[in-house]
Protein backbone atom coordinates (compact mmCIF):
# COMPACT_ATOMS: atom_id res chain seq x y z
CA UNK A 1 0.00 0.00 0.00
CA UNK A 2 1.94 3.01 -1.30
CA UNK A 3 -0.79 5.53 -2.16
CA UNK A 4 -4.33 5.89 -0.83
CA UNK A 5 -7.23 8.15 -1.73
CA UNK A 6 -9.53 9.88 0.78
CA UNK A 7 -12.96 11.38 0.13
CA UNK A 8 -15.77 12.82 2.25
CA UNK A 9 -19.38 12.29 1.22
CA UNK A 10 -22.88 13.17 2.38
CA UNK A 11 -23.75 16.03 4.71
CA UNK A 12 -21.03 17.97 6.49
CA UNK A 13 -20.27 17.23 10.13
CA UNK A 14 -17.93 18.94 12.58
CA UNK A 15 -15.59 15.90 12.74
CA UNK A 16 -14.69 15.46 9.06
CA UNK A 17 -11.39 17.33 9.06
CA UNK A 18 -10.38 15.56 12.27
CA UNK A 19 -11.00 12.21 10.56
CA UNK A 20 -9.02 13.23 7.47
CA UNK A 21 -6.25 14.41 9.81
CA UNK A 22 -6.17 11.04 11.59
CA UNK A 23 -5.95 9.18 8.29
CA UNK A 24 -3.17 11.41 6.98
CA UNK A 25 -1.23 11.25 10.26
CA UNK A 26 -1.33 7.45 10.14
CA UNK A 27 -0.35 7.46 6.45
CA UNK A 28 2.67 9.62 7.32
CA UNK A 29 3.76 7.11 9.97
CA UNK A 30 3.54 4.30 7.42
CA UNK A 31 5.17 6.31 4.55
CA UNK A 32 2.00 6.15 2.46
CA UNK A 33 1.00 8.98 0.13
CA UNK A 34 -2.50 10.35 0.70
CA UNK A 35 -4.56 12.00 -2.02
CA UNK A 36 -7.85 13.77 -1.31
CA UNK A 37 -10.65 13.71 -3.88
CA UNK A 38 -12.65 16.92 -4.19
CA UNK A 39 -16.44 16.78 -3.61
CA UNK A 40 -16.76 13.13 -2.67
CA UNK A 41 -17.94 10.56 -5.19
CA UNK A 42 -18.56 13.42 -7.61
CA UNK A 43 -14.83 13.65 -8.29
CA UNK A 44 -14.71 10.02 -9.41
CA UNK A 45 -17.19 10.81 -12.20
CA UNK A 46 -15.26 13.91 -13.27
CA UNK A 47 -13.12 13.08 -16.30
CA UNK A 48 -10.18 15.01 -14.83
CA UNK A 49 -10.65 13.78 -11.23
CA UNK A 50 -9.81 16.92 -9.19
CA UNK A 51 -7.56 15.84 -6.33
CA UNK A 52 -5.13 17.21 -3.75
CA UNK A 53 -1.90 15.74 -2.40
CA UNK A 54 -2.56 15.83 1.34
CA UNK A 55 0.91 14.85 2.59
CA UNK A 56 3.72 15.90 0.25
CA UNK A 57 7.04 14.59 1.66
CA UNK A 58 4.87 12.84 4.30
CA UNK A 59 3.96 16.13 5.94
CA UNK A 60 0.29 17.06 6.10
CA UNK A 61 -0.68 20.28 4.38
CA UNK A 62 -1.30 23.27 6.72
CA UNK A 63 -4.92 23.68 5.57
CA UNK A 64 -5.80 20.40 7.29
CA UNK A 65 -6.84 21.59 10.76
CA UNK A 66 -8.68 19.01 12.91
CA UNK A 67 -10.25 21.77 15.02
CA UNK A 68 -12.09 23.21 12.02
CA UNK A 69 -15.60 22.03 11.16
CA UNK A 70 -16.68 20.90 7.73
CA UNK A 71 -14.32 19.32 5.22
CA UNK A 72 -11.44 20.82 3.27
CA UNK A 73 -12.15 18.29 0.52
CA UNK A 74 -15.74 19.36 -0.04
CA UNK A 75 -18.63 16.95 -0.22
CA UNK A 76 -21.59 15.99 -2.37
CA UNK A 77 -24.54 13.64 -2.22
CA UNK A 78 -23.69 11.86 -5.45
CA UNK A 79 -23.76 8.09 -5.26
CA UNK A 80 -22.30 5.19 -7.21
CA UNK A 81 -24.82 3.20 -9.24
CA UNK A 82 -24.01 -0.50 -8.76
CA UNK A 83 -25.66 -1.35 -12.09
CA UNK A 84 -23.61 1.07 -14.18
CA UNK A 85 -20.67 -1.17 -15.14
CA UNK A 86 -19.38 1.31 -17.69
CA UNK A 87 -19.11 4.13 -15.14
CA UNK A 88 -17.53 1.79 -12.58
CA UNK A 89 -14.94 0.68 -15.11
CA UNK A 90 -14.08 4.30 -15.90
CA UNK A 91 -13.74 5.12 -12.20
CA UNK A 92 -11.38 2.18 -11.74
CA UNK A 93 -9.29 3.26 -14.72
CA UNK A 94 -8.93 6.78 -13.33
CA UNK A 95 -7.90 5.50 -9.91
CA UNK A 96 -5.36 3.22 -11.58
CA UNK A 97 -3.94 6.17 -13.52
CA UNK A 98 -3.45 7.94 -10.19
CA UNK A 99 -1.86 4.74 -8.80
CA UNK A 100 -4.36 4.62 -5.93
CA UNK A 101 -3.99 1.31 -4.06
CA UNK A 102 -6.91 1.80 -1.68
CA UNK A 103 -9.67 4.27 -0.86
CA UNK A 104 -10.86 5.66 2.48
CA UNK A 105 -14.43 6.99 2.36
CA UNK A 106 -15.64 9.13 5.27
CA UNK A 107 -19.41 9.24 5.63
CA UNK A 108 -22.60 7.69 6.92
CA UNK A 109 -24.90 4.87 5.85
CA UNK A 110 -25.43 6.44 2.40
CA UNK A 111 -21.68 6.58 1.84
CA UNK A 112 -21.35 2.97 3.00
CA UNK A 113 -24.03 1.93 0.51
CA UNK A 114 -22.24 3.92 -2.17
CA UNK A 115 -18.87 2.24 -1.73
CA UNK A 116 -20.23 -1.33 -2.09
CA UNK A 117 -19.86 -1.56 -5.90
CA UNK A 118 -16.39 0.05 -5.72
CA UNK A 119 -15.22 -2.59 -3.23
CA UNK A 120 -15.48 -5.23 -5.99
CA UNK A 121 -12.83 -3.36 -7.98
CA UNK A 122 -10.49 -1.69 -5.49
CA UNK A 123 -9.91 -1.99 -1.70
CA UNK A 124 -12.29 0.46 0.00
CA UNK A 125 -12.99 1.09 3.70
CA UNK A 126 -15.24 3.47 5.60
CA UNK A 127 -14.49 5.82 8.49
CA UNK A 128 -17.92 6.70 9.96
CA UNK A 129 -19.24 10.19 10.54
CA UNK A 130 -22.78 11.47 10.98
CA UNK A 131 -24.41 13.80 13.46
CA UNK A 132 -27.51 11.56 13.41
CA UNK A 133 -25.52 8.71 15.02
CA UNK A 134 -27.40 6.28 12.80
CA UNK A 135 -24.51 4.25 11.35
CA UNK A 136 -24.18 1.11 13.42
CA UNK A 137 -26.15 -1.73 14.98
CA UNK A 138 -27.86 -2.09 18.32
CA UNK A 139 -26.74 -5.74 18.28
CA UNK A 140 -24.89 -7.81 15.64
CA UNK A 141 -27.95 -9.74 14.38
CA UNK A 142 -30.13 -6.65 13.92
CA UNK A 143 -30.08 -6.64 10.05
CA UNK A 144 -31.57 -10.16 10.05
CA UNK A 145 -34.72 -8.83 11.70
CA UNK A 146 -35.81 -6.69 8.73
CA UNK A 147 -38.80 -7.83 6.70
CA UNK A 148 -39.75 -6.60 3.25
CA UNK A 149 -43.26 -5.57 2.19
CA UNK A 150 -44.40 -4.64 -1.31
CA UNK A 151 -45.90 -1.17 -1.55
CA UNK A 152 -49.59 -0.85 -2.37
CA UNK A 153 -48.81 0.88 -5.68
CA UNK A 154 -46.27 -1.86 -6.56
CA UNK A 155 -43.59 0.80 -7.02
CA UNK A 156 -41.11 -1.03 -4.83
CA UNK A 157 -40.65 -2.31 -1.31
CA UNK A 158 -40.72 -0.94 2.20
CA UNK A 159 -38.54 -2.39 4.94
CA UNK A 160 -39.40 -2.59 8.61
CA UNK A 161 -38.13 -4.48 11.60
CA UNK A 162 -40.09 -7.22 13.26
CA UNK A 163 -40.20 -7.24 17.07
CA UNK A 164 -36.83 -8.30 18.44
CA UNK A 165 -36.26 -11.26 20.72
CA UNK A 166 -32.71 -10.14 21.52
CA UNK A 167 -31.92 -9.04 25.06
CA UNK A 168 -30.31 -5.63 24.62
CA UNK A 169 -26.98 -4.67 26.21
CA UNK A 170 -25.02 -1.47 25.63
CA UNK A 171 -21.85 -3.58 25.45
CA UNK A 172 -23.18 -5.38 22.36
CA UNK A 173 -23.68 -2.28 20.18
CA UNK A 174 -21.68 -2.16 16.96
CA UNK A 175 -20.24 1.33 16.51
CA UNK A 176 -21.46 2.81 19.78
CA UNK A 177 -21.32 6.41 18.56
CA UNK A 178 -20.30 8.31 15.43
CA UNK A 179 -18.05 11.42 15.28
CA UNK A 180 -20.16 14.53 14.82
CA UNK A 181 -22.91 13.41 17.16
CA UNK A 182 -21.39 14.83 20.35
CA UNK A 183 -20.91 18.29 18.83
CA UNK A 184 -24.45 18.29 17.41
CA UNK A 185 -25.85 17.47 20.85
CA UNK A 186 -23.66 20.15 22.42
CA UNK A 187 -25.17 22.74 20.05
CA UNK A 188 -28.76 21.53 20.32
CA UNK A 189 -28.62 21.34 24.13
CA UNK A 190 -27.42 24.93 24.28
CA UNK A 191 -30.26 25.89 21.95
CA UNK A 192 -32.79 24.29 24.30
CA UNK A 193 -31.35 26.14 27.28
CA UNK A 194 -31.43 29.49 25.49
CA UNK A 195 -34.98 29.12 24.21
CA UNK A 196 -36.11 28.12 27.68
CA UNK A 197 -35.49 31.62 28.98
CA UNK A 198 -37.85 33.12 26.37
CA UNK A 199 -40.55 30.54 27.09
CA UNK A 200 -40.15 31.09 30.81
CA UNK A 201 -40.21 34.89 30.62
CA UNK A 202 -43.25 35.12 28.35
CA UNK A 203 -45.23 32.12 29.69
CA UNK A 204 -44.98 30.32 26.36
CA UNK A 205 -44.84 26.77 25.00
CA UNK A 206 -41.77 26.27 22.83
CA UNK A 207 -41.36 23.45 20.30
CA UNK A 208 -37.72 22.99 19.28
CA UNK A 209 -37.01 20.86 16.22
CA UNK A 210 -33.66 19.08 15.97
CA UNK A 211 -32.21 16.95 13.19
CA UNK A 212 -32.69 13.21 12.93
CA UNK A 213 -34.80 12.11 9.98
CA UNK A 214 -35.52 8.60 11.23
CA UNK A 215 -33.30 8.44 14.30
CA UNK A 216 -33.98 10.11 17.64
CA UNK A 217 -30.42 10.24 18.95
CA UNK A 218 -30.00 14.03 18.73
CA UNK A 219 -33.39 14.60 20.36
CA UNK A 220 -32.40 12.12 23.06
CA UNK A 221 -29.05 13.86 23.63
CA UNK A 222 -30.79 17.22 23.79
CA UNK A 223 -32.09 16.06 27.17
CA UNK A 224 -28.92 17.66 28.52
CA UNK A 225 -30.72 20.97 27.86
CA UNK A 226 -33.48 19.82 30.25
CA UNK A 227 -36.55 20.02 28.00
CA UNK A 228 -39.84 19.05 29.62
CA UNK A 229 -40.87 16.70 26.81
CA UNK A 230 -38.85 14.84 24.18
CA UNK A 231 -40.41 13.31 21.04
CA UNK A 232 -38.47 10.89 18.84
CA UNK A 233 -39.18 9.34 15.40
CA UNK A 234 -38.97 5.77 16.72
CA UNK A 235 -42.16 6.16 18.80
CA UNK A 236 -45.48 7.21 17.26
CA UNK A 237 -47.01 10.36 18.66
CA UNK A 238 -49.71 9.85 21.29
CA UNK A 239 -51.43 13.22 20.90
CA UNK A 240 -53.81 12.82 23.86
CA UNK A 241 -50.96 11.90 26.19
CA UNK A 242 -48.90 14.81 24.86
CA UNK A 243 -51.70 17.36 25.41
CA UNK A 244 -52.33 16.08 28.94
CA UNK A 245 -48.63 16.28 29.76
CA UNK A 246 -48.29 19.79 28.28
CA UNK A 247 -51.21 21.06 30.38
CA UNK A 248 -49.87 19.40 33.52
CA UNK A 249 -46.46 21.03 33.12
CA UNK A 250 -47.88 24.39 32.05
CA UNK A 251 -50.16 24.51 35.08
CA UNK A 252 -47.16 23.94 37.31
CA UNK A 253 -44.45 26.20 35.84
CA UNK A 254 -46.19 28.47 33.32
CA UNK A 255 -43.96 27.36 30.44
CA UNK A 256 -43.17 24.18 28.51
CA UNK A 257 -40.22 23.26 26.28
CA UNK A 258 -40.69 20.37 23.85
CA UNK A 259 -37.85 18.89 21.77
CA UNK A 260 -38.88 16.92 18.68
CA UNK A 261 -36.87 15.10 16.06
CA UNK A 262 -37.56 16.25 12.50
CA UNK A 263 -38.87 12.79 11.54
CA UNK A 264 -41.50 12.22 14.26
CA UNK A 265 -44.58 10.28 13.09
CA UNK A 266 -48.29 10.26 13.89
CA UNK A 267 -50.35 7.33 15.16
CA UNK A 268 -50.56 5.91 11.63
CA UNK A 269 -46.79 6.05 11.20
CA UNK A 270 -46.90 8.98 8.73
CA UNK A 271 -44.27 11.68 8.97
CA UNK A 272 -45.73 14.60 10.88
CA UNK A 273 -43.70 17.01 8.76
CA UNK A 274 -45.73 16.11 5.66
CA UNK A 275 -43.20 14.60 3.33
CA UNK A 276 -43.23 16.30 -0.04
CA UNK A 277 -42.99 14.46 -3.32
CA UNK A 278 -39.59 16.03 -3.97
CA UNK A 279 -36.37 14.45 -2.72
CA UNK A 280 -32.84 15.60 -1.99
CA UNK A 281 -29.91 14.32 -4.11
CA UNK A 282 -29.61 11.23 -1.88
CA UNK A 283 -33.20 10.23 -2.53
CA UNK A 284 -34.45 11.25 0.91
CA UNK A 285 -37.93 12.82 0.92
CA UNK A 286 -37.99 16.48 1.88
CA UNK A 287 -39.71 17.24 5.20
CA UNK A 288 -41.64 20.52 5.53
CA UNK A 289 -41.38 20.76 9.29
CA UNK A 290 -42.46 18.54 12.16
CA UNK A 291 -42.40 21.36 14.70
CA UNK A 292 -44.91 23.49 12.81
CA UNK A 293 -47.20 20.50 12.23
CA UNK A 294 -47.01 19.71 15.93
CA UNK A 295 -47.76 23.33 16.80
CA UNK A 296 -50.93 23.29 14.71
CA UNK A 297 -52.08 20.10 16.44
CA UNK A 298 -51.52 21.61 19.88
CA UNK A 299 -53.30 24.85 18.90
CA UNK A 300 -56.34 22.83 17.82
CA UNK A 301 -56.33 20.54 20.85
CA UNK A 302 -55.60 23.07 23.60
CA UNK A 303 -57.58 26.00 22.16
CA UNK A 304 -57.59 29.74 22.83
CA UNK A 305 -59.76 29.63 25.95
CA UNK A 306 -57.17 27.69 27.90
CA UNK A 307 -54.58 30.49 27.61
CA UNK A 308 -57.12 33.29 27.95
CA UNK A 309 -58.28 31.83 31.27
CA UNK A 310 -54.74 32.06 32.56
CA UNK A 311 -54.36 35.58 31.13
CA UNK A 312 -51.27 34.37 29.29
CA UNK A 313 -52.03 35.46 25.80
CA UNK A 314 -54.97 36.10 23.56
CA UNK A 315 -54.78 32.83 21.68
CA UNK A 316 -53.06 29.44 21.46
CA UNK A 317 -51.24 30.53 18.30
CA UNK A 318 -49.70 33.40 20.26
CA UNK A 319 -48.66 31.20 23.19
CA UNK A 320 -47.13 28.31 21.21
CA UNK A 321 -44.07 28.97 19.07
CA UNK A 322 -41.47 26.91 17.20
CA UNK A 323 -37.75 27.12 16.60
CA UNK A 324 -35.38 24.95 14.57
CA UNK A 325 -31.82 24.45 15.70
CA UNK A 326 -31.13 23.64 12.04
CA UNK A 327 -27.77 23.43 10.35
CA UNK A 328 -25.91 24.96 13.29
CA UNK A 329 -25.89 21.36 14.61
CA UNK A 330 -23.71 20.36 11.66
CA UNK A 331 -21.27 23.25 11.72
CA UNK A 332 -18.49 24.86 13.68
CA UNK A 333 -15.60 23.59 15.75
CA UNK A 334 -15.88 19.94 16.86
CA UNK A 335 -15.64 19.35 20.59
CA UNK A 336 -12.91 17.13 22.06
CA UNK A 337 -14.79 13.81 21.85
CA UNK A 338 -15.41 14.18 18.12
CA UNK A 339 -11.92 15.43 17.32
CA UNK A 340 -10.23 12.60 19.17
CA UNK A 341 -12.37 9.70 17.98
CA UNK A 342 -12.74 11.07 14.46
CA UNK A 343 -8.93 11.03 14.17
CA UNK A 344 -8.80 7.53 15.69
CA UNK A 345 -11.31 6.20 13.15
CA UNK A 346 -9.42 7.82 10.27
CA UNK A 347 -6.16 6.22 11.39
CA UNK A 348 -7.86 2.84 11.86
CA UNK A 349 -9.26 3.03 8.32
CA UNK A 350 -5.72 3.34 6.94
CA UNK A 351 -4.63 0.36 9.05
CA UNK A 352 -7.49 -1.69 7.61
CA UNK A 353 -6.24 -1.03 4.07
CA UNK A 354 -2.67 -1.90 5.04
CA UNK A 355 -3.89 -5.14 6.64
CA UNK A 356 -5.55 -6.11 3.36
CA UNK A 357 -9.09 -5.59 4.63
CA UNK A 358 -11.69 -4.57 2.05
CA UNK A 359 -15.24 -3.27 2.49
CA UNK A 360 -14.66 -2.89 6.22
CA UNK A 361 -15.72 -0.14 8.64
CA UNK A 362 -13.68 1.31 11.48
CA UNK A 363 -15.86 1.51 14.58
CA UNK A 364 -15.96 2.98 18.09
CA UNK A 365 -16.81 0.32 20.65
CA UNK A 366 -17.66 0.68 24.34
CA UNK A 367 -18.07 -1.57 27.34
CA UNK A 368 -18.48 -0.88 31.04
CA UNK A 369 -15.26 -2.74 31.72
CA UNK A 370 -13.00 -1.25 29.01
CA UNK A 371 -14.55 2.11 28.17
CA UNK A 372 -14.07 3.24 24.54
CA UNK A 373 -11.78 1.63 21.99
CA UNK A 374 -11.46 1.56 18.20
CA UNK A 375 -12.24 -1.65 16.30
CA UNK A 376 -13.61 -2.71 12.91
CA UNK A 377 -16.59 -4.53 11.41
CA UNK A 378 -17.17 -5.91 7.93
CA UNK A 379 -19.79 -3.91 6.07
CA UNK A 380 -21.56 -7.10 5.01
CA UNK A 381 -22.61 -7.36 8.65
CA UNK A 382 -24.61 -4.13 8.25
CA UNK A 383 -26.62 -5.49 5.30
CA UNK A 384 -30.00 -7.15 5.46
CA UNK A 385 -30.76 -10.32 3.47
CA UNK A 386 -31.58 -8.21 0.40
CA UNK A 387 -28.27 -6.36 0.55
CA UNK A 388 -29.55 -3.04 1.95
CA UNK A 389 -27.79 -1.06 4.68
CA UNK A 390 -30.35 0.68 6.88
CA UNK A 391 -29.87 3.71 9.11
CA UNK A 392 -29.70 2.63 12.75
CA UNK A 393 -32.71 3.58 14.80
CA UNK A 394 -32.48 4.41 18.48
CA UNK A 395 -33.16 1.31 20.55
CA UNK A 396 -36.68 1.40 22.12
CA UNK A 397 -35.24 0.94 25.60
CA UNK A 398 -33.59 4.39 25.40
CA UNK A 399 -36.97 6.14 25.58
CA UNK A 400 -39.76 6.28 28.16
CA UNK A 401 -42.91 6.62 26.03
CA UNK A 402 -45.16 7.00 29.07
CA UNK A 403 -43.33 10.06 30.39
CA UNK A 404 -42.21 11.33 26.95
CA UNK A 405 -38.52 11.57 27.85
CA UNK A 406 -35.35 9.51 27.89
CA UNK A 407 -35.31 6.38 30.01
CA UNK A 408 -32.81 5.06 32.53
CA UNK A 409 -31.11 3.03 29.78
CA UNK A 410 -31.00 6.17 27.63
CA UNK A 411 -29.15 7.99 30.41
CA UNK A 412 -26.75 5.08 30.75
CA UNK A 413 -26.09 5.26 27.01
CA UNK A 414 -25.38 9.01 26.92
CA UNK A 415 -23.22 9.39 30.02
CA UNK A 416 -20.05 7.65 28.72
CA UNK A 417 -20.07 9.87 25.64
CA UNK A 418 -20.62 13.22 27.30
CA UNK A 419 -19.04 13.00 30.74
CA UNK A 420 -15.70 14.21 29.34
CA UNK A 421 -16.81 15.27 25.85
CA UNK A 422 -15.68 18.90 26.17
CA UNK A 423 -12.00 19.72 26.60
CA UNK A 424 -10.41 22.69 28.36
CA UNK A 425 -9.14 23.86 24.97
CA UNK A 426 -12.73 24.07 23.69
CA UNK A 427 -13.56 26.62 26.39
CA UNK A 428 -10.28 28.48 25.91
CA UNK A 429 -10.93 28.70 22.17
CA UNK A 430 -14.30 30.33 22.80
CA UNK A 431 -12.78 32.76 25.24
CA UNK A 432 -9.99 33.73 22.86
CA UNK A 433 -11.90 33.96 19.61
CA UNK A 434 -15.56 34.85 20.18
CA UNK A 435 -14.92 38.57 20.52
CA UNK A 436 -11.43 38.75 19.07
CA UNK A 437 -10.70 42.25 17.75
CA UNK A 438 -9.30 40.73 14.55
CA UNK A 439 -12.79 39.50 13.64
CA UNK A 440 -13.86 43.14 13.18
CA UNK A 441 -10.77 44.04 11.17
CA UNK A 442 -10.29 41.10 8.83
CA UNK A 443 -12.77 39.56 6.36
CA UNK A 444 -13.47 35.84 6.58
CA UNK A 445 -10.86 33.78 4.78
CA UNK A 446 -12.23 30.54 3.36
CA UNK A 447 -10.04 27.45 3.32
CA UNK A 448 -11.52 26.76 -0.13
CA UNK A 449 -9.46 29.66 -1.44
CA UNK A 450 -6.23 27.99 -0.35
CA UNK A 451 -7.29 24.49 -1.29
CA UNK A 452 -8.19 25.55 -4.83
CA UNK A 453 -4.52 26.43 -5.37
CA UNK A 454 -3.55 22.85 -4.54
CA UNK A 455 -6.05 21.04 -6.75
CA UNK A 456 -4.52 18.90 -9.48
CA UNK A 457 -6.22 17.15 -12.40
CA UNK A 458 -5.73 14.16 -14.59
Amino acid sequence: MKRIGILTAGGDTPALNATIHGAVARANQLSIEAYGFIKGYNSLYNERVPHVHLNPLYQEIPELDPTKGGTILGSSRDYVDPNDDEALSKITQKLNRLKIDGLVCIGGDGTLNGLQPLADRIPVVLAPKTIDNDLGLNYPSEPDEYIRCERHDRSGFDYRMKPSRIEFHLDHMINYVTPGYATAVFVSSQGVQRIRTTAESHRRIAIIEVMGRHSGYIALGSSYGQPDITLVPEHTLDLELLVDRVKEIYDLQKNVVIVCGEGIVDEAGRDLGDEESSTDPSGNKVLKGASEALRQLLIQKIGDDYFASYRRGNSASEAIFTRKVGHTQRGGRPILFDRFYGAQLGGKAVDLLVEGRNNAVSTIQWSAAKGFWVDSFHSNGFRDRWGHIHARKMHPSFYDSNNLKLSTVGREYLQPIFTHAIGHDDLEHQRDTTFAASSLLMPYHSVNTDMSKRICYL
